[in-house]
C-alpha cells in the first residue's frame, strides 16, 4: 500500500502520542472526525498499524538495568526461539541481524541479579549456542522512535 501525505502525517502524530483521541488527531490534520477514524481503520485493516504500545519514560529505564544481548542459536531453531523469546516481558525489542550474531534484544530489567537470570533462561532456550550482553551505561541519544 503506498501512503498517501495524510497517512504519513497521522502515522507521524501517532508515533509523538499513540493515546490521541481521533477528534484530537483530526484537528492536527485538518480533516473531519469521520475521516480521520476511516484513515486510523484502513491503516490498520491493512496492517501498517499494528498496533500501539507503552513507550516507558527515562524515569522507569534509569531505575533498572538495560543491556542488549546478542544471541547465536542453531539455524533450524529459528522459529522456535523467537516465539519463546517473545514470551518473555523483559525484551523490548527484538531484532534479527546480519554477522556471527543472529538476534540482538534489548532488554531491561530491574536489578543485575534479574539479569543474571534473565540470560540463564535465554541461554537454556533448545537451540541456542551462545549468548553475550553488553550493559547500557548511559543513553546518549533517544530519539523516541518506536522499533
Amino acid at each position: 500500500m503506498i501512503l498517501t501525505d495524510s497517512d504519513t502525517a497521522l502515522i507521524n502524530h501517532l508515533k509523538v502520542n499513540a493515546r490521541a483521541s481521533v477528534s484530537e488527531l483530526a484537528r492536527k490534520l485538518g480533516v473531519s472526525r469521520t475521516t480521520a477514524q476511516d484513515r486510523l481503520t484502513r491503516l490498520e485493516d491493512r496492517g501498517i498499524i499494528s498496533g500501539y504500545t507503552v513507550r516507558l519514560g527515562a524515569g522507569h529505564r534509569e531505575a533498572g538495568v538495560s543491556a542488549y544481548v546478542m544471541i547465536v542459536f542453531e539455524p533450524r531453531q529459528a522459529a522456535s526461539i523467537v516465539k519463546t523469546l517473545k514470551t518473555f516481558s523483559a525484551i523490548e525489542t527484538l531484532q534479527s541481524v546480519s554477522g556471527k550474531i543472529d538476534l540482538m534484544a534489548q532488554v531491561t530489567v530491574e536489578t543485575p541479579e534479574a539479569l543474571d537470570i534473565l540470560l540463564d533462561k535465554v541461554g537454556a532456550i533448545d537451540g541456542v549456542v551462545s549468548t553475550e550482553s553488553a550493559l547500557v551505561l548511559s543513553k546518549k541519544l533517544d530519539r523516541g522512535l518506536a522499533a
